[in-house]
């Protein structure tokens, strides 16, 4: 009987180039020794051994590294595998011992389910690697982005490998929930694939940074600003101060991420601008946060007034004891006081509007507006008066005068 390993190099080497040709034309060196080894297992009607089969866990991790599809790897394998059946001796002198081509059907089986099995092993710790340290590269370039880096020539090169244009306008969004946003979860993954979709100018490189969701992108004018809003607030569920029609019915499933609210940052140039974009961002959500506002988007350009309140702080301190002060020695405090100016100017001083707001009736809308008259001597119907009160109770908001004791 001719032995298995007799089998001439030459077709060991057809044979792998048939199967390199299957798999789209790979290259032929990546079936390092599995013809061999695999005619040997043939032969001594032995399974490979066990330090045979864990090297092509190496051989995955260097296609991997390669760049080659996983699909296409396993393909020039298995079309080397059954290019090599024909030529084996067992399978040429069936006819004389039927069982040979069980035995050498059932070796080369078992060898391909191993090797297999190695190979994509390899294969995808190479690529959990590859995108560890994608992730881990990604993140520090973020953290430098927003941070701040003395490197703006190096993070305008590394900008380019994320997709990013530096030189050009860019702006940041946060997005903060009641629940945190993790890094490569189920939502952040499909916020991402949401902004793909967009027209602007180029893709947003979304991370995560304290539990908040952070997206940078290009910001060439409130068309491109627009669309990136809408990507992430499509994602989102609906939050919970939403009016919702009690006949509609809610197919679509949303992320459970509880209430949130998104602040959006000037654009800017460059990297400093970026920088400057995500603290526009994070003033936006504070101050809406201390305004009380209940919107879902906080535009930064629109706080710039308020910013502008808080410039003078000491004054603003000064105003909001001189104007609200009074409104301690009331019944119940000056937390119920402010509330309902704050309401009533909030609703273009519409009384019944603002009663609506705070589930009173218009009576005790009428007593409270009266009180405030009585205590500061400032009238909210009064044009010069509405403005020392509105002002102050801005201010009392911003500086968040309620938890500050009085001297």
């Amino acid at each position: 009987m001719t032995h298995s390993a007799s089998i001439p190099r030459e077709v060991i080497d057809v044979v792998s180039r048939g199967g390199a040709k299957d798999a789209g034309g790979l290259d032929p060196h990546l079936l390092s020794d599995f013809l061999q080894i695999v005619v040997l297992s043939v032969a001594g009607g032995t399974r490979l051994r066990k330090p045979d089969v864990l090297r092509f866990k190496d051989v995955g991790r260097v296609a991997a590294s390669q760049g080659v599809a996983l699909r296409a790897l396993l393909d020039l394998y298995l079309s080397a595998a059954w290019r090599l059946w024909e030529h084996l001796p067992e399978v040429q002198q069936a006819a004389s011992d039927p069982q040979g081509v069980v035995r050498a059907g059932h070796a080369v089986l078992r060898a391909a389910d191993d090797v297999v099995a190695a190979l994509t092993e390899g294969y995808q710790l190479a690529r959990r690697d590859v995108i560890r340290a994608e992730v881990s590269a990604r993140r520090e370039f973020i953290d430098d982005l927003l941070t701040g880096s003395s490197d703006v020539v190096g993070l305008v090169e590394r900008a380019a490998t994320f997709g990013l244009s530096l030189p050009g306008p860019h702006a940041v969004a946060i997005v903060r929930s009641e629940r945190p946003f993790v890094e490569g979860s189920p939502v952040v993954v499909a916020i991402e694939r949401a902004l793909l979709g967009t027209k602007a100018d180029a893709d947003a490189l979304i991370a995560t940074k304290d539990g908040a969701l952070v997206a940078i992108f290009a910001a060439p004018d409130k068309l491109a600003v627009s669309e990136m809003v809408a990507g992430i607030t499509s994602v989102l569920p609906p939050r919970s101060g939403d009016p919702v029609l009690p006949t509609k019915v809610q197919l679509r499933r949303f992320p459970k991420v509880g209430d949130w609210q998104l602040g959006i940052g000037r654009s800017h140039v460059g990297p400093a601008g970026v920088r400057a974009s995500f603290e526009d961002a994070k003033e936006a959500l504070d101050l809406g946060r201390r305004l009380g506002r209940a919107l879902d988007v906080i535009d930064a350009a629109e706080m710039l007034v308020y910013r502008v309140l808080l410039r003078d702080k000491a004054a603003m301190t000064d105003l909001v004891r001189t104007v609200l002060g009074p409104l301690t020695t009331a019944r119940g405090g000056a937390r119920p006081l402010i509330d309902t100016l704050f309401a009533y100017f909030s609703t273009g001083s519409n009384t019944a509007a603002t009663a609506r707001t705070m589930h009173l009736s218009v009576r005790a809308v009428t007593y409270r507006l009266e009180r405030v008259r009585q205590l500061t001597g400032h009238d909210p119907d009064d044009a010069t008066s509405r403005f020392t009160l509105h002002t102050a109770v801005l201010g009392a908001r911003l500086i968040e005068w309620d938890a500050q004791v009085l001297p």
